[in-house]
């Protein structure tokens, strides 16, 4: 399900937060409130749709799909699966809630190139559409993504990459039918990246400070799937991806705004921010400075 899609499906009220302007390949994601009523969907679903209560509330939600009825209170993390391929579901909410995560997952998520596991090509469709469900893991991967979406950070594109892969591969570990359950993610152990390989890898890193670093891009230097990657790289480097990125766009942002012939909006835009205003408000999280005051104390 493209964005457009969720906003055929639910509107445009109550939004509040979308991936939409960020350019996020891995997965699409909207922060939304809902008021209460009926929500009735009839069309193919493109993408797997993953809802999680972000804040509780005492909503009654009742969901209607695949011969399944479910009822459930929109307690924080509770987590309603739809997947791809379901042509028709109805909702009903019987009081307003404040803030529901809509994720949704393409179809390439699932593939053996991202999580080197021995599935067909229709693993996706092989999710099933169940009644409301409580996933530690999945839940914390799904506050991350609601925390990138409100503040986002100058890795958020790779972060954004590396949970989508780490939610897809927990749906095929414990949320396959029956029929597909033998499919399992195989052991990170097993997937080490080796010295050379890892320097270019690093090497690429600071090559591309500036510009589109994803995981996939990443991934294919260090020969290995994207599931396993991000795991071999904390290990051999203490960091995930999305954080040694982030520490090195920001030493990288130092050296731009000492030198200070470059505009803000420009060192904003060249290290992925959206915005000005979301590279200030990053900036001073990690430096307690704003990006000017950086520069100003620089050149003092």
């Amino acid at each position: 399900m493209t964005l457009q899609h969720a906003a055929e499906k639910y509107g445009t009220a109550g939004l509040l937060a979308s991936s939409a302007d960020r350019g996020w390949s891995g997965l699409s994601a909207e922060l939304r409130s809902h008021g209460d009523g009926v929500i009735a969907w009839k069309n193919l679903r493109p993408d797997t749709e993953i809802c999680v209560a972000v804040s509780g509330s005492g909503s009654v939600i009742t969901r209607r799909g695949a011969g399944i009825v479910d009822r459930a209170v929109a307690e924080r993390g509770t987590i309603w699966l739809s997947p791809a391929g379901l042509r028709e579901d109805v909702i009903h909410i019987s009081d307003p809630v404040p803030e529901i995560l809509h994720i949704y997952l393409p179809p390439d998520r699932f593939s053996p190139a991202v999580l080197d596991v021995g599935l067909n090509r229709q693993v996706e469709t092989s999710l099933r559409y169940q009644a409301s469900l409580k996933d530690p893991l999945l839940a914390e991967i799904a506050y991350a993504i609601s925390s990138e979406l409100q503040c986002q950070t100058s890795a958020g594109g790779l972060l954004a990459d590396t949970l989508a892969t780490s939610f897809a591969a927990r749906l095929v570990q414990a949320h396959l039918s029956a029929s597909s359950s033998q499919a399992a993610v195989r052991p990170a152990g097993r997937h080490a990246v080796n010295r050379r390989r890892l320097a270019r890898v690093l090497d690429y890193i600071e090559a591309h400070l500036e510009g589109d670093l994803t995981l996939d891009r990443l991934a294919s230097i260090a020969c290995l799937s994207q599931f396993h990657f991000a795991r071999a790289f904390k290990a051999a480097i203490g960091q995930s991806p999305h954080r040694y990125v982030s520490g090195r766009r920001l030493e990288y942002a130092k050296a731009l705004l000492a030198a200070g012939d470059r505009s803000l909006v420009d060192i904003a835009l060249a290290l992925s921010f959206s915005c000005q205003a979301n590279f200030t408000r990053a900036f001073r999280q990690a430096t307690g400075q704003t990006p000017g005051q950086y520069r100003r104390n620089f050149s003092a």
